[in-house]
């Protein structure tokens, strides 16, 4: 029996959540969904871990959900003036430049167009938790592509270009600033960079029978999620590994968010809708600029999953459905999922840690669910 509560009009979902338990090989699990700012759905199931059931306070690694809280931040910097998503990266950055990279754009970061997905240079995990050294690495790589003229996926570096814009903006890191402009003041259970004192309540992942086998370490994927192999995946139960803390308290804005489903549906109210009645934080012109699509179709590597990107967030489409043209969403490799669309009024969040992998539906039918709702 799911814990927590439903709004009337909303049952569906509770169905489903409750149906996603017996369709899939569950764990846990946590949704919740925000109409108009006020909290709707909030639901819980399952082991967080063994012997501990999952509560409302449970968080889980929601891997490349930070992309949206990380997106949020810079949307919020531009909308005040302090930074163009269209103005060279350089301008706020000079030594990024270097080798070819005079042209990059936010814009082009956060379409996955910027050209360096991946880093020439193979760095230990403490130089990854240093912060530094990457930035000192992005400055020295060559793009792949000429920026701009074809898009693949920016795993890790996404998270670490823009991150480093927003730290000589701002004066923090982008998981510090996120807590010090969003997450603190909405007491949201959201965070890039666990800490201590959250450790009692996060969830443990697990895989699920029949995962695919992962990619050649060589291949460029592959290189790309795992910084050249500094970070294992999935790996989740081996040193620095997804379920260490001592890599989820780092700052690792691509893809190194620990959050609660909450916690991650009160950052797309806030931004998008305004929660209990407060503005939202993101203007109306400023969503309609992120939900334009900056890439789609065939990528650098070949691959087309249907995926469509606009700045920062994925857009609706038959590889993440939302609800429509202004849906802004983001997921993560566990399955987890959320977005925010301000002309339905809704954000949504789901989290799992039960890692299903390619083909994963159990948050597609909860977003069914939502939908059938307003119809």
């Amino acid at each position: 029996m799911s814990k927590g509560w439903v709004d009337e009009g909303y049952g569906a979902v509770a169905d489903t959540f409750a149906e996603n338990f017996s369709l899939f090989p569950e764990l846990g699990a946590a949704v919740t969904v925000y109409a108009g700012g006020r909290k709707v759905v909030e639901l819980w199931d399952g082991d967080a871990a063994p012997g501990r059931p999952w509560s409302q306070e449970t968080v889980v690694p929601v891997f490349s959900c930070a992309k949206g809280l990380v997106s949020v931040v810079v949307h919020l910097l531009a909308q005040s003036g302090q930074l163009s998503l269209d103005e060279p990266i350089g301008s706020y950055w000079p030594s990024f430049v270097a080798n070819g990279k005079e042209d990059v754009t936010c814009r082009m970061v956060l379409g996955h167009r910027a050209g360096i997905p991946v880093l020439d240079q193979t760095l230990s995990f403490e130089e990854i938790a240093a912060w530094t050294p990457v930035i000192t690495a992005i400055e020295e790589q060559k793009p792949l592509w000429e920026p701009g003229t074809t898009y693949e996926y920016h795993g890790h570096v996404f998270g670490f270009v823009l991150g480093e814009v927003v730290r000589r903006l701002t004066g923090q890191l982008p998981g510090a600033y996120f807590r010090t402009v969003i997450g603190g003041p909405l007491g949201s259970r959201a965070w890039i960079g666990l800490p201590a004192s959250e450790l009692p309540n996060l969830a443990r992942l697990a895989e699920a029978e029949g995962r695919p086998q992962a990619l050649d370490p060589e291949h460029l994927l592959m290189r790309i999620v795992t910084m050249n192999g500094a970070l294992a995946f999935p790996g989740i139960d081996q040193p620095h590994g997804w379920n260490d803390p001592a890599l989820l308290s780092i700052e690792l804005p691509g893809a190194g968010a620990v959050a609660s489903a909450t916690g991650l549906a009160g950052v797309y109210a806030a931004a998008i809708t305004g929660l209990d009645g407060a503005d939202p934080l993101l203007s109306r012109d400023t969503v309609t600029g992120a939900a334009r699509e900056v890439s789609a179709g065939t990528s650098y590597l070949g691959f087309d999953a249907g995926a469509r990107w606009g700045s920062g967030f994925l857009l609706d489409s038959p590889f993440r459905p939302s609800l429509g043209p202004r849906s802004l969403a983001n997921d993560g490799a566990g399955g987890q999922f959320a977005f925010g669309d301000d002309e339905h009024g809704i954000a949504f969040a789901y989290t799992a840690n039960r890692m299903v992998g390619h083909g994963d539906a159990r948050s597609t039918r909860l977003v069914d669910a939502v939908r059938s709702c307003l119809a």
